[in-house]
């Protein structure tokens, strides 16, 4: 029964909101007002210089990768070698080796901080660019067809694929960023 009241005192709030936002809205201003959705995933992997950001973070991603399996494969080796000889040890071997295995295993962890931190700084470096010439670009393609507001498309629960700018988007930014 709370949940209820709670419930239908949001709706009647919103619906509050809703007018007095509507109210506020000079005459005619709504039937101008035209929305226009965009994939902005789909420009970035569809865009000629998203797809060459994309295989130069790849083959970083491949070479950090190559990099942590070495020591990730080293680390498995030596757990595999405690768990088999550690009953034959002395009790000064086992620490050393149990020593020795938190070190590696310390090393690997920050190994992978470094790696995510570089693609992440490699991903900036990349993105952003893209990211902010897409912004300008979005907003001449939506004034050149005419729409008052562009919404990602993840954000849209429906839309006709008459308002979906996607594709020229792309196409402008593939001309823009040769």
């Amino acid at each position: 029964m709370n949940k209820i009241m709670k419930l239908s005192s949001v709706s009647i709030v919103f619906v509050f909101l809703m007018v007095a936002v509507l109210s506020s809205v000079p005459a005619g201003a709504a039937d101008a007002t035209r929305v226009a959705v965009i994939n902005i995933q789909k420009v970035l992997v569809g865009s000629e210089v998203g797809k060459k950001s994309k295989t130069k973070m790849e083959k970083k991603m491949k070479e950090l990768k190559a990099g942590l399996k070495k020591d990730e494969d080293a680390l498995l080796a030596l757990q595999k070698e405690i768990e088999k000889k550690s009953s034959a040890w002395s009790d000064e071997k086992k620490q050393e080796k149990a020593m020795q295995f938190q070190k590696m295993r310390r090393n690997l962890g920050v190994k992978q901080d470094d790696a995510n931190l570089e693609m992440k700084n490699l991903q900036e470096k990349y993105l952003t660019p893209i990211m902010k010439k897409l912004e300008s670009i979005v907003t001449e393609v939506a004034k050149a067809k005419g729409f008052t507001i562009v919404l990602p498309r993840n954000g849209v629960l429906y839309f006709d694929k008459a308002v979906d700018i996607t594709a020229d988007a792309t196409k402008a930014l593939n001309a823009k960023m040769k």
